[in-house]
């Protein structure tokens, strides 16, 4: 009996562990990875919410920017890290795409980390090079089908979030638009607008000021609503390619087993911030959209959106590492 008693007491203590730190959650400074240099869009979303978060939340949030390796780098260190919610990772969509680049995955997006909350997404469009004769998807369809093979699109490199994009608007859409790899989207662009190659997929923020100079023209957003700053454009979906669907998005994560309090108090935080005026500006400034919503909602994106990458990698044959 007196064993017995011990043991209850034991796990009474290990569960309230857990509890007792969320309560005085938190009372030092948290660390937020991002797994790209300093200046890229994960960066630019981590450094417009940490500074409210900071103040909400009593203690400074410090961005660790990991670059390298596809982001690999980051989300490796931040999955690793003790899940005490003192580090958390600000990932894109890249997030849910790496895994099914390699053979073996250094993690999973599903079962690695504890969901905090989406953050937002940056709508994306088609644009094709002014020369070329069409003005609108089904058009681009039209000529496709008639010119199997010889049009061609520019995106960032195989593998890359253009290529899949792409690839999935090739299958959905019954066409072969020819891939065209190039080391990085300034290259990509350059040579889009030279009229080296026909199209690509591109942020509206990127595209906002060459539509208007009439270097490029607009054919359909890739997500699935239209974008405030093209408010013309439609989407590819509602354009002829119904269910297609493609976005870089953003959210905030916990490595896995982080107490549901914290995680539950991290993103009352953050849905407090995202919902002010000014930083609803801020972001509409940056071509993005605010997104937030609940943990659980985001764990369901996740899923959807690795499915959807899987579906687009098989597409475009890339071979794992």
């Amino acid at each position: 009996m007196r064993v017995l008693c011990r043991v209850i007491v034991a796990i009474a203590v290990l569960l309230t562990v857990p509890f007792a730190a969320a309560q005085t959650y938190p009372d030092k400074s948290i660390r937020v990875i991002v797994g790209v240099p300093s200046g890229g869009s994960p960066d630019i979303i981590a450094r417009m919410i940490a500074p409210a978060m900071s103040s909400l939340l009593g203690q400074q949030l410090v961005v660790d920017n990991r670059g390298g390796a596809g982001g690999l780098i980051g989300t490796e260190l931040a999955a690793r890290a003790a899940p005490d919610g003192y580090t958390l990772f600000l990932c894109s969509a890249s997030f849910a795409i790496q895994p099914h680049l390699r053979k073996q995955p250094s993690y999973d997006p599903v079962k690695d980390f504890s969901p905090v909350g989406l953050i937002a997404d940056t709508a994306q469009v088609l644009v094709v090079r002014p020369a070329l004769p069409v003005t609108t998807i089904q058009e681009l369809i039209a000529l496709a089908k008639a010119q199997p093979v010889k049009l061609n699109y520019a995106s960032a490199g195989i593998g890359s979030p253009i290529h899949l994009a792409m690839e999935l608007f090739d299958s959905k859409a019954g066409v072969q638009i020819t891939h065209v790899a190039y080391k990085g989207v300034p290259q990509a662009m350059t040579d889009l607008l030279g009229g080296t190659v026909d199209l690509t997929i591109t942020a509206v923020r990127v595209a906002q000021p060459l539509l208007k100079a009439g270097r490029l023209r607009a054919l359909g957003i890739t997500s699935a609503r239209r974008s405030a700053l093209l408010p013309e454009i439609p989407t590819i979906s509602e354009a002829g390619v119904p269910g297609y669907e493609w976005g870089t998005w953003y959210g905030l994560l916990a490595p896995a087993k982080t107490p549901k309090a914290i995680i539950s108090r991290l993103n009352t935080s953050m849905l407090k911030v995202l919902g002010a005026p000014e930083m609803k500006s801020q972001f509409a400034a940056q071509g993005n959209d605010v997104i937030a919503g609940s943990p659980e909602e985001f764990a369901a994106f996740i899923r959807r959106e690795y499915v959807t990458i899987g579906e687009a990698v098989k597409l475009s044959k890339l071979q794992a590492e």
